[in-house]
């Protein structure tokens, strides 16, 4: 297949943002044409005037529209876009300067409609960048499903560095209303049409990340409440995986009222286990503070997550609530 590659790029309120990720794609070592996808979602603060600062050195189109959420806004520039197919990124990405050469590799070897990439720390990015991009890529916090190996079961791809083919596109319809989600719930829609999704893992962005422990918090919550809505639409995905958060965190409070009655056997085991993420956070980052810092990036993303999913799943499962009534934050109309 000949590739003609459209990146699509929601923003909302980070022209900053923008100015970085397209300055990384002037560093791209490629001879492939390509065109950029800008889609303002309704922003305060614009982007425009960073766009188009460098419409002379990129083949660039910018879009404004109403806030509707980034899978609406993925769906509004796949829409406008030339190419055959899509590559979805989020404005906080950079991309490495043989982004393009690796995507078009790996699909070059083995052709899928859907593709997913991982995410990586930059070294100019801040401890907390890199000790939450551990604890969401490391294989003992996240067992890999972000891009950490070749695949889990069937890959699901997150829409921070996607691909997906416009005949995909146009069999699907796109994203769907649900925010987070939206990304495993194309993935799955897919699936179910005949469509093949795959991890390159050499496609890698640097993903910065514009957070604070509190909003870390959030959207791992978040993270939890939408896989159990995903288990309710998708009953075929379950599986005892997404419980793992929620148990560890149910375990941990055990252990720690094992200990006022002299059983310490549980929490020795919690105890090697962070042992065993520092070591393996020192080893990837060779920064101790960030390892420290990886430790407690590790227990807000259980936490926050195995409570979101709890909630959500007794609220889904046992109360038979409706899940966009109930937790209409997680929705745009």
């Amino acid at each position: 297949m000949n590739l003609e590659l459209s990146f699509i790029i929601p923003v909302y309120n980070r022209p900053q943002e923008v100015e970085e990720l397209l300055e990384s794609f002037t560093r791209l070592e490629t001879t492939s044409n390509y065109e950029i996808v800008i889609v303002e979602d309704g922003s305060n603060i614009s982007s425009e005037a960073v766009v188009y600062s460098y419409a002379s050195r990129l083949n660039i189109s910018y879009y404004f529209k109403a806030n509707s959420g980034p899978g609406d806004s993925r769906n509004y520039g796949m829409s406008k876009a030339k190419g055959n197919y899509f590559i979805i990124l989020d404005s906080d990405c950079v991309l490495p300067s043989d982004y393009i050469d690796q995507v078009e590799a790996g699909l070059k070897a083995d052709y899928v409609d859907c593709f997913g990439g991982p995410d990586a720390a930059h070294d100019d990015f801040s401890n907390l960048q890199k000790a939450i991009n551990f604890a969401m890529t490391a294989f003992m916090s996240t067992g890999g499903i972000r891009g950490g190996k070749r695949g889990v079961g069937k890959f699901q791809p997150r829409s921070f560095n996607m691909g997906l083919s416009r005949k995909a596109f146009e069999a699907t319809g796109g994203f769907g209303k649900i925010h987070p989600g939206e990304d495993p719930d194309l993935s799955i829609r897919l699936w179910h049409l005949g469509f093949k999704t795959k991890l390159i893992s050499e496609a890698k962005v640097f993903h910065k990340r514009r957070i604070s422990w509190y909003k870390f918090h959030t959207q791992v919550f978040k993270f939890g409440q939408v896989r159990a809505i995903l288990n309710q639409w998708h009953p075929e995905t379950k599986a005892i995986t997404y419980w793992f958060p929620s148990l560890f965190c149910i375990g941990f409070i055990v252990a720690i009222i094992l200990l006022f009655f002299q059983f310490n056997w549980l929490f020795f085991l919690y105890v090697v286990y962070f042992g065993l993420a520092f070591i393996n956070s020192l080893w990837t980052t060779k920064n101790i503070v960030v390892s420290f810092m990886s430790l407690i990036a590790i227990a807000v993303q259980f936490f926050g997550y195995g409570y979101g999913f709890l909630k959500a799943t007794f609220f889904i499962r046992f109360l038979k609530k409706d899940p966009q009534k109930t937790f209409p934050k997680l929705f745009f109309n």
